[in-house]
């Protein structure tokens, strides 16, 4: 499998429907038609492809359309959503971020008050598409029967450069992404379109998102982190 035959299965994809759970189903049955080796080549041209998008100029630019939430995990999800607008648009936002504002995809994402924008995004409109990178690794489980088994996928993958990463890794320089005049400078567009609400409002609304989510799960803050990380992000492992 080409790079052109990645493409064309990424926006035969998205012609097929625009649910993108239905989506990422429908890439793994298309790949579970083919031999193990072009399972593999659809990996690695994800991850070539992905790795264009892996820049720090990339990260503010999702950070300013987020409204600041975009994590490691966020940003990855970026990356894989961009990949799943397809080649024209990928390639062009890939050469210059700022060219986002002028996809339509991102463009139905401007909502009128800043402060409410994610939280008016319906469901499935985030710009996220978690599991684009695992259809592969399903493809090759229907195929081989290896049912829980991924190392044979992964060693496949590693032998071939790409596979096991699930964290962004920029190779560009890093800046302060709060600073909005260089954010202007270098993203003029973007910010313009996608202002971000005050420092204050964002972390009072993580502080909010926070207290729910440890509501819903019945655990402390010392618990969560416990389960997630193993201990609090500042005390180490």
């Amino acid at each position: 499998m080409d790079t052109a035959d990645f493409w064309s299965l990424i926006e035969r994809s998205a012609a097929a429907t625009d649910n993108p759970v239905d989506r990422l189903d429908w890439l793994t049955e298309e790949l579970s038609r083919l031999p193990v080796d072009e399972i593999i080549d659809f990996d690695v041209r994800l991850d070539e492809q992905r790795e264009r998008a892996d820049t720090w100029l990339m990260w503010a630019a999702a950070l300013q359309i987020c409204d600041g939430l975009c994590s490691d995990d966020g940003f990855w999800y970026f990356q894989l959503w961009l990949v799943g607008l397809g080649r024209q648009a990928f390639d062009l936002v890939a050469a210059d971020p700022d060219a986002l504002a002028t996809v339509p995809a991102v463009q139905a994402l401007v909502t009128a008050d800043i402060g409410e924008r994610t939280a008016r995004w319906a469901d499935g409109a985030w710009p996220s598409l978690e599991g684009l990178d695992d259809v592969a690794a399903q493809a090759y489980r229907r195929v081989t029967g290896c049912a829980d088994d991924d190392e044979g996928f992964f060693e496949l993958a590693e032998d071939r450069g790409h596979g096991g990463g699930s964290s962004p890794d920029p190779a560009d320089v890093d800046w302060d992404h709060e600073d909005h005049a260089e954010c202007v400078r270098r993203l003029p567009r973007v910010s313009a379109m996608f202002p971000l609400s005050a420092r204050s409002v964002r972390e009072e609304r993580s502080r909010q998102a926070m207290a729910e989510l440890l509501a819903e799960s019945g655990q402390t803050e010392d618990e969560f982190f416990a389960e997630v990380f193993g201990a609090r992000p500042d005390q180490g492992s």
